[in-house]
């Protein structure tokens, strides 16, 4: 039986439910990542037993679980898309949104689905806008590979912050500190693809980099959903 489907135990004197104990693990999440979220944590956070979480989760991976899908419900639209496209760039937007405020988030994307309540209704607005489209094997590759764009893009976005707080230095900083070693290596001629990057590239932040390539990977799966000529 899984945590979706066992029901919470008979109330006690003192209130104690899944919804409380999940948003006590997503503060504790929110502070210190997922290494700060433990039953023991969540407890005092909740000035409750260690023992009593254990009647309503059994394991650190169901807590895990509920609070992916609490998450999951600042990633349903507000309104049924009107597309495909819409649906996918909408869903690809808020759950960039939804890490940046629970970066722990990033952690647990990618893995098995998720089947929590919000999560399966996030997953039901995105197929429902491909409805008479195309097969449904042509549409999970479809959702799948925006995905797979999705979660890398939003991970490395993430590592970028994290390494920016351990190291006390800007993206720009690191830039400047890193210029003269990287100055020197381009110059031994060896690196003529990464010089003229470097000397001709443009910057951009994360946002309009996420938007680009997330637009490109939208085009690459019109171009598949597209009858044949």
């Amino acid at each position: 039986m899984t945590v979706w489907d066992r029901p919470d135990p008979p109330a006690r004197p003192a209130p104690l439910d899944r919804e409380r104990i999940v948003a006590a693990a997503v503060e504790l999440a929110d502070e210190g990542g997922l290494p700060a979220v433990s039953l023991r944590k969540v407890a005092a956070r909740l000035d409750a037993g260690p023992m009593r979480l254990y009647g309503y989760i059994a394991t650190k991976e169901e807590l895990f679980d509920l609070m992916v899908d609490a998450v999951h419900a600042e990633i349903l639209p507000e309104r049924s898309p009107g597309d495909w496209r819409e649906a996918l760039r909408g869903r690809a937007h808020r759950t960039r949104q939804a890490t940046l405020r629970h970066e722990w988030l990033a952690d647990l994307l990618g893995g098995r689905p998720a089947l929590g309540p919000n999560a399966l209704a996030v997953g039901e607005s995105t197929l429902a806008a491909f409805d008479g489209l195309a097969d449904i094997g042509t549409v999970q590759r479809a959702v799948e590979t925006v995905s797979a764009y999705v979660t890398g893009a939003i991970r490395r976005e993430i590592a970028n912050l994290r390494a920016e707080r351990a190291t006390g230095l800007s993206t720009s900083d690191w830039q400047r500190a890193s210029g003269p070693h990287l100055t020197r290596m381009l110059a031994t001629g060896r690196y003529p693809a990464l010089a003229r990057l470097v000397h001709e590239g443009t910057e951009v932040d994360a946002e309009a980099t996420f938007t680009t390539g997330l637009e490109w990977v939208l085009d690459a799966v019109a171009a598949k959903l597209a009858p044949p000529a």
